[in-house]
């Protein structure tokens, strides 16, 4: 597999270097067919599926037939809550249902990593070396990502959602905060840019996680990690 890189940078938004990234996840064929089935199962699992209406069974009245079979020339009927009357049950209508569909785990890693991959290929990963914040801000997060260039859409991966950085960022619209465990394809899809951390990037679309080593980095300035 071709290296795959991502640009490094640092916390005030400069940029430091680039990154190589796990080929295994990040430089993969996409997958499209299976990254369509994993994406609509989760859809559809999201999905509440309380939609009720009630049957001519269960509306109330109607027990009694409104006219005589025959003699008047009208329709013959033998309740008013058919439901061709105003007011009656609803014929084959919703009713409570469960929506999600079983989905391999090998197809939700293989989704993942091609997502991954296709938004890698689109130059659109990029990854934090370090945020030593003090104090949660969004302000200075906001800067952060202005200073990366990032627009659009932005899904940030971090390790711990409750840490001053996913404090700083979750506030900020059009942003989705999210640990690498939870990571799903169609965050990935839904995303304009993704940004890890130096922690997180190693840790999505495989078993175990991917363990950055020193040589991964290649730093501009030529400083050591």
């Amino acid at each position: 597999m071709a290296d795959v890189k991502a640009p490094l940078y640092r916390a005030d938004g400069s940029r430091s270097g680039e990154i190589k990234l796990d080929a295994e996840v990040f430089g993969i064929e996409p997958n499209l067919d299976v990254l369509h089935q994993v994406v609509t199962a989760q859809l559809a699992a999201a999905r509440r599926g309380t939609a009720s209406s009630k049957t001519r069974g269960e509306v109330r009245g109607g027990g009694r037939k409104p006219w005589r079979q025959k003699g008047l020339g009208r329709a013959r009927h033998g309740s008013i809550r058919s439901p061709q009357w105003t007011g009656g049950g609803v014929a084959h209508g919703p009713k409570p249902r469960d929506y999600s569909q079983s989905t391999p785990k090998k197809m939700k890693r293989l989704a993942l990593r091609s997502a991954l991959s296709a938004r890698a290929s689109e130059e659109a990963v990029k990854v934090v070396d370090e945020i030593d914040w003090a104090l949660p801000k969004t302000k200075q997060a906001a800067a952060l990502l202005h200073a990366m260039e990032v627009r659009g859409n932005t899904v940030l991966v971090v390790s711990q959602l409750d840490t001053v950085v996913g404090k700083s960022f979750r506030n900020l619209a059009d942003v989705r905060v999210v640990e690498p465990g939870h990571l799903s394809a169609y965050d990935v899809l839904w995303s304009d840019t993704m940004v890890f951390t130096a922690h997180t990037v190693g840790a999505v679309g495989r078993k175990s996680s991917y363990e950055i080593s020193d040589t991964d980095f290649v730093r501009d300035d030529g400083e050591d990690r």
